[in-house]
């Protein structure tokens, strides 16, 4: 088992992950009848984009130092059904000498990380990278 989640009330829950004992707290958006006092579960969908890509991109390209890469994530919502229609991942590199093969290494693995891969075909993805 991963985790297990506690919904508390009031649109919230309680994530915790058993390994770890971390926890998360999700609260429905404000434009869906909530608090937005924490993150929605849409919302941890789109960021775990973001930082999917950063660990997969640490772990296949070791021997680059990409200590300091940020990312700025946008989720954008349709309606009936109400989803996510698209996420935006700008991606900003440290400033380090990546080559040209190595800026096109990094961007492949972004791509293919297992979030974009398991997300619905449905959900456009934006990836961009600012070098």
């Amino acid at each position: 088992m991963t985790s297990k989640v506690t919904y508390l009330g009031d649109l919230r829950t309680e994530c915790k992950h058993l390994l770890s004992g971390q926890k998360i707290i999700t609260d429905a958006p404000p434009d869906n009848q909530g608090k937005g006092e924490a993150f929605s579960p849409t919302d941890l969908t789109a960021t775990s984009l973001a930082t999917c890509i950063l660990t997969t991109m640490a772990i296949r390209a070791k021997e680059l130092d990409i200590t300091g890469a940020r990312a700025e994530v946008t989720k954008i919502m349709a309606s009936d059904p109400r989803r996510i229609s698209r996420i935006e991942v700008k991606i900003t590199m440290p400033k380090n000498e990546f080559s040209d093969k190595d800026k096109k290494v990094l961007e492949a693995i972004a791509r293919t990380c297992p979030v974009a891969l398991s997300l619905s075909e449905n959900i456009e993805q934006v990836i961009d990278f600012e070098w």
